[in-house]
């Protein structure tokens, strides 16, 4: 099949242009993105669904008038239904799950121009922080293809940082689009609680600790993405406070001088890689180089409190969805529809009362307060995104039965993440450093609820300062 050769030298607003000026076609975009699929999907294992006939149908009706009008783009495989075609969740008891609806975040992706051609792979049920699911098999960085992409939108990040797409859509309940951005050398921004909408299956995951947004390789697409999705669907309970003008604007803004707290101290007590750490002092020495206030502060967390909270939310939440799915199947679920880890969850879940959900909900509120108080006397939290480099793919497998291991792991990965997920405030990932052998490490940007404009401002400031677009693994 034909490709467009200088494909993946551009951002998807690059490629838009591209389209407006006629200077090439959305099909020669989407014969590109396919062409990647073919060559490079079998080595890195991202793409699972191929909607390729849904893809050239948006192109010969013609796609939305929008910012990313003929941009060829992924969805992950968990929580964005599209009518007629599955979502698999990672989980061979959701496998062929056929939707009847679109997700009111696929409507506004198709209503910015995007043409939709494929689904990439996620962690079962987007519970672990690698993406090696018993169903769809690992998902490899393509930086180290021994190495995890991440998760849970690890087939998303794997897809991007091998140039398939210039970004894909990703969700985030713990980490999971700041983590795999870190592993593969991407941008990931996790939007503020409620920013982007759930429905309409659902008004929010996990109470709340998930959200929808993309993985993007350039920060002004993550800005025009979010200007293009957020805001609240019909009938949405809470949503978050709306920005004062377009992200879009805030890219091209200056950050001014901001009160930048840094910390590389892990809340959960989790050891950190000194790699982790040289990348935020080396951040951090960026920051001051161009004119920021930086300090040692961290917020006071009971990381304690906070991780027996999140571990009942979340298993309820999953006893929850596999009893749902069960019902729709008019059979119950068994040990067997699901991994080892998805399955204790589930049985801790059922034991989870109605007085201690409500406990855990309020352990993550106060957590929000004390968060809320912490950024009265700074603008911005700088700490590493995880603990360690990209894991070796095996030590996150959910079929593992040894979980004093698997829970440690998740613990290094998620210890600087989870919290504003908890907090529901917005934080990101950025692609400023690297092991001596090339291994991707990010540095995670935190900022106050609802403040995602500060973010992208800085973000943009440090793209420009140290760029990263031209930064790709080696596709050998």
């Amino acid at each position: 099949m034909p490709s467009f050769a200088e494909y993946d030298r551009f951002d998807a607003l690059g490629l838009a242009a591209l389209v407006k000026r006629r200077e090439v076609s959305a099909r020669e975009l989407l014969e590109a993105a396919i062409a990647r699929v073919t060559r490079d999907n079998p080595a890195i294992n991202a793409v699972g669904t191929r909607l390729y006939d849904r893809g050239l149908a948006t192109i010969e009706r013609g796609p939305a008038d929008g910012p990313f009008s003929g941009v060829p783009l992924l969805l992950k495989d968990l929580g964005a239904e599209i009518r007629g075609y599955p979502t698999n969740e990672g989980c061979s008891l959701f496998a062929g799950s056929v939707a009847n609806h679109d997700s009111e975040i696929v409507r506004r992706h198709e209503a910015a121009g995007f043409v939709i051609f494929g689904k990439t792979h996620t962690s079962e049920l987007g519970l672990s922080t690698s993406t090696e699911s018993r169903l769809c098999g690992p998902t490899r960085n393509p930086w180290d293809r021994t190495r995890s992409a991440g998760g849970s939108s690890g087939g998303a990040a794997a897809a991007v940082a091998a140039g398939i797409v210039p970004l894909a859509h990703a969700s985030d309940g713990g980490g999971s689009i700041r983590i795999p951005a870190s592993c593969c050398g991407l941008f990931g921004l996790k939007p503020t609680r409620a920013r982007t909408p759930m429905g309409p299956l659902v008004a929010e995951g996990w109470a709340g600790f998930s959200v929808v947004h993309a993985i993007t390789r350039s920060v002004r697409d993550s800005a025009a993405l979010l200007d293009a999705t957020q805001g609240p669907d019909v009938g949405d309970p809470y949503w978050a406070p709306p920005p004062a003008r377009p992200y879009s604007d805030e890219v091209a803004a200056s950050p001014g001088r901001l009160r930048i707290a840094v910390t590389t101290s892990a809340w959960n007590g989790h050891a950190v890689d000194p790699h982790c750490v040289e990348a935020v002092r080396l951040a951090a020495k960026l920051c001051e180089d161009l004119g920021h206030h930086v300090e040692p502060a961290s917020p006071a967390i009971d990381s304690d409190a906070l991780g027996r909270a999140s571990r009942l939310i979340i298993s309820a939440n999953v006893r929850t969805d596999l009893e749902r799915r069960a019902r729709a199947l008019g059979r119950a679920y068994q040990r067997d529809d699901v991994e080892t880890i998805t399955w204790k969850m589930a049985e801790f879940g059922r034991t989870v009362s109605a007085e201690a959900y409500i406990e855990a909900i309020g352990a993550a509120q106060k957590a929000g307060r004390e968060l809320g108080d912490f950024f009265l006397s700074y603008d911005v939290l700088l700490t590493p995104t995880q603990c360690t480099p990209p894991l070796p793919l095996g030590i996150l497998d959910m079929m593992t039965e040894d979980t004093r291991r698997f829970g440690d792991a998740i613990a290094g990965t998620m210890a600087f993440t989870s919290l504003f997920n908890m907090t529901g405030s917005p934080a990101m990932s950025l692609p400023l450093h690297a092991t001596p052998d090339g291994l991707p490490v990010g540095v995670q940007f935190a900022a106050p609820f609802g403040d995602e404009a500060v973010l992208f401002r800085l973000a943009a400031q440090l793209e420009a300062a140290r760029p990263w677009a031209d930064r790709k693994p080696d596709p050998g």
